[in-house]
């Protein structure tokens, strides 16, 4: 899973630093409402907006030092970031429509037409997805993967192959009939472009084995089975550029969480942050061993062939590039691989800085306790970052009770239950580490103050992020165990470091028996009664608005920015 600053998944990001995906309300009868398709817009109709805030978004440049990279890592760049951008037509096709780009043309405001390009469409995807161009109906769940119209017991009754599937599309005929048509044939043509730029990347490449994994993640695109790639991208350890591509995360599916949607990063690895994080590559056994629960809940062997790395990005494209910024990814996705090697964690060390500086801190200014500030410290954020995606590996992947996958059990919550785990796991790892000594001479303190920070930070995602809903479920959690107090007086929050533990524990114990017992209803429950945003929340998230805090970050990039033109 990947991690957006929220954090999301990387295998879903380093994420599994996340699995996670939003999920929208249903009724008693377990039908998810109707989503009507966008109306065609008019240009007077599109000046006629909602709101529109492209302000909330802070200006940053993805650049990076490249004179170490020879003459060929440079043009192998340049291929992969075309084939990036192949991948950001697809999900714009995926989250709107084939016609996005006629649409974004009739926009006459360069305003609400950069607000459009930033959401891809025209929904807030920070403000739970509400529509900001007058003409235009509701998103709808399903997005693109499905008929318009589709409800869930329509779904359930259908009777068509690979209904299930991470890589298909539903389509309804003039008749009313529903086939599934694989992303390989819908997009052939694109696809194939893709591959050709990867072969040719291949071609550049200086490190063999990511030579291969470039070959064989070409192969995959065009028949839409990843696991050769994703058990080859497992082994390539040692490149210094790296490419993250394909359909990846289901978060854009929020009517079943089923559907992958098409994303792209190219990376710059960098080679001493890398060297700092190399020796937590190898605790995930020992932690899952002493998770706070029962025996049964962690049974699995998480994979010990994991590696953690510090990269610059260099380039965002589709769903990663969508709404809020991925900061670390956790990939991959696939059970089987996860079982049988592990996930890479990749944090994304640039953009992390860029939150750190132009959000987090100022956060802090605003909503902790004045004494306390000193805790908020970017090792910190990234350490946190860090262990939110390795978090992703603890727990288990396969329900105790014989009722499948978490992912397959949970459905359209377990996005938001998996990105909630990695959450708490990823401090329960940190006091933990903190304990055996393995953090080295450090402020506990830090980590749990900045914490608190964070969660401020992607609660403002909104409930439409998985991520944003899963930080609103800890928020109100540790809020009623006394983890942290307001002072009404200030307005700010103080860190009550002993409860803030405990709540800690309690929390992860939940999560992981709900997942472990596929329980659908039961976290679905806790998502609708905790994942809400309450009334003195919401006044103090306001006055970050009121302070011109932005949400998240919008990037200049692309070849000419990293001078490869």
């Amino acid at each position: 899973m990947i991690i957006q600053t929220t954090v999301k998944r990387l295998g879903t990001c380093i994420l599994i630093a996340a699995l996670t995906a939003g999920c929208g309300p249903k009724s008693e009868n377990n039908a998810a409402p109707e989503a009507a398709a966008p109306t065609q817009v008019q240009p007077d109709q599109a000046q006629a907006m909602a709101v529109v805030r492209p302000e909330i978004y802070a200006e940053f440049t993805l650049s990076a030092d490249l004179s170490g990279l020879t003459d060929n890592q440079r043009e192998m760049v340049r291929l992969l970031i075309d084939a990036s951008e192949i991948m950001d037509d697809l999900f714009w096709r995926q989250a709107y429509g084939d016609d996005y780009r006629e649409w974004l043309a009739r926009i006459d405001s360069p305003r609400v037409r950069r607000f459009a390009e930033i959401n891809y469409g025209p929904w807030d995807r920070l403000n739970d997805d509400k529509p900001f161009i007058e003409g235009i109906g509701p998103k709808p769940l399903g997005a693109r993967f499905y008929p318009a119209d589709m409800t869930v017991e329509e779904f359930e009754s259908l009777e068509v192959e690979r209904k299930v599937g991470l890589y298909t599309f539903l389509r309804r005929d003039a008749d009313g009939g529903v086939s599934t048509v694989p992303y390989h044939v819908e997009y052939g043509t694109e696809l194939g472009r893709a591959a050709d730029l990867m072969r040719r990347a291949a071609e550049l490449a200086e490190d063999p084995g990511f030579a291969i994994y470039l070959r064989l993640r070409a192969d995959a695109l065009l028949t839409d089975d990843f696991l050769a790639s994703d058990l080859a991208w497992m082994d390539v350890k040692s490149n210094q550029v790296e490419l993250v591509i394909g359909p990846i995360e289901t978060y854009e599916d929020r009517l079943f969480g089923f559907r992958a949607a098409y994303e792209s990063y190219v990376l710059l690895k960098d080679l001493e942050w890398s060297e700092r994080l190399s020796r937590f590559a190898n605790v995930l056994p020992e932690l899952q061993r002493g998770l706070p629960v029962a025996d049964a809940y962690k049974a699995e062997e998480p994979g010990t062939d994991s590696d953690l790395n510090a990269y610059d990005v260099l380039y965002y494209a589709g769903h990663s590039n969508a709404g809020s910024k991925t900061i670390a990814i956790n990939l991959p996705n696939d059970e089987q691989v996860q079982l049988q090697k592990g996930t890479r964690r990749l944090q994304l060390k640039n953009a992390m800085q860029a939150k750190f500086e132009k959000i987090l801190e100022p956060i802090a200014g605003v909503l902790i306790a004045e004494d306390q500030r000193q805790h908020i410290t970017f090792d910190a954020f990234f350490a946190n970052t860090m262990f939110h995606e390795v978090a992703h590996g603890l727990g288990i992947k396969n329900t105790v009770n014989g009722k499948g996958t978490v992912r397959e059990s949970l459905r359209d919550v377990a996005s938001s239950m998996e990105e909630g785990k990695a959450d708490v796991l990823g401090l329960y790892m940190i006091t933990r580490l903190h304990e055996s000594g393995e953090l080295g001479d450090v402020d506990l303190r830090d980590y749990l103050v900045t914490f608190m920070a964070g969660i401020f930070r992607s609660v403002r995602f909104g409930a439409a992020s998985a991520h944003g809903k899963a930080n609103m479920v800890r928020f109100n959690f540790f809020e009623d165990r006394g983890a942290f107090v307001r002072d009404s007086a200030t307005g700010t929050y103080r860190v009550d470091f002993d409860r803030m533990q405990d709540a800690m524990t309690a929390l992860s114990e939940v999560i992981l028996t709900l997942q472990g017992d596929g329980d659908y209803a039961g976290a679905r429950k806790l998502t609708e009664e905790q994942g809400v945003i309450r009334e003195q929340l919401a006044a103090d998230l306001e006055r970050l608005s009121s302070a011109n805090i932005p949400v998240d970050i919008v990037f200049r990039q692309g070849a000419d920015v990293l001078g490869l033109e």
